[in-house]
């Protein structure tokens, strides 16, 4: 079963967030697919990953990158998961059903854009409907605050 994990972005940019849940990820001894919505956000994202941290290294790369499954982290714009990945991070409104190797599919959405929140509470409805395991994310002032779980997480 895949565990879903929706993350209400209110207090930072998408990109410095998204580093910080793949470095966990990578800590944790996983590896990650990131989809964005458009080739040019994957680009985007790939430049804003070098550059997240001063004090990290994120390995990263796309498949213009080259060397595609030994990538750590693959950020792409289709459903493209070469890199033996078990986490799956949705950007930017993209929405893709996890194949059955994911165990864990990371939802971050814009909590500032009606629409993104909207698409949010229909994916969150939708797979709850399902009987998944959902965790509900939110940002404070002093960090991310689980603010609501389905019985099975």
């Amino acid at each position: 079963m895949v565990e879903y994990g929706f993350y209400h972005l209110t207090r930072t940019a998408l990109e410095p967030t998204l580093g910080r849940l793949l470095e966990r990820v990578l800590a944790g001894g996983q590896r990650a697919v990131v989809v964005a919505s458009s080739a040019e956000r994957v680009e985007a994202l790939n430049r804003a990953l070098w550059t997240f941290g001063r004090d990290s290294f994120l390995p990263h790369g796309t498949r213009d990158d080259g060397f595609a499954e030994d990538q750590p982290v693959f950020l792409t714009d289709q459903a493209d998961y070469p890199n033996g990945a078990t986490v799956l991070v949705l950007v930017d409104g993209a929405v893709l059903e996890p194949p059955p190797q994911f165990t864990r599919c990371l939802y971050l959405f814009d909590g500032n854009d009606e629409a993104a929140v909207a698409q949010a509470r229909e994916l969150w409805r939708k797979w709850q409907e399902r009987g998944e395991a959902l965790t509900y994310w939110q940002q404070t002032e002093r960090g991310w605050h689980k603010a609501m779980a389905t019985a099975d997480t």
